[in-house]
């Protein structure tokens, strides 16, 4: 991990690497370093990637899922260079995170019924909304 760390210094020296209790990125260039953990050096990338990408804010949270499997992308591009082993199964367990995070966010909690969100960040039901504003 100190090897890739310096590396990556040394490759994007207008990125600060700061150790915390969890790997996250700071818009715009702060990278958090966690604890050990499987596949760490791995994670380090991806935080990494979403500061080469310019990755700050989201709308909805489909642009998160999209930012998140952009910057898994962009991390094995970065792990084929660094000569990390790129594990395919992980990366898809991590993006599962956002997926089941997004499926159980989305459903409504009156029917059940997927809903849609709207550019403001706001979740509607077509089945519950609808029968609403018939109602009035």
């Amino acid at each position: 991990m100190d090897k890739l760390l310096e590396k990556l210094r040394h490759d994007f020296p207008d990125l600060r690497f700061r150790q915390s209790r969890k790997f996250a990125f700071r818009p715009p260039r702060t990278i958090l370093i966690g604890p050990d953990e499987p596949k760490k050096e791995l994670v380090l990338l991806h935080e990494v990637s979403h500061a080469i990408l310019k990755h700050r804010d989201f709308g909805t949270d489909i642009e998160r899922l999209k930012m998140e499997s952009a910057a898994w992308e962009k991390a094995q591009e970065l792990a084929e260079r660094y000569g990390v082993e790129i594990d395919e199964e992980f990366i898809q367990d991590e993006l599962d995170t956002y997926r089941d995070w997004l499926h159980k966010k989305s459903r409504c909690p009156e029917c059940g019924l997927t809903r849609f969100q709207t550019p403001d960040g706001q979740y509607h039901c077509p089945r519950c909304n609808e029968f609403l504003a018939n109602k009035k």
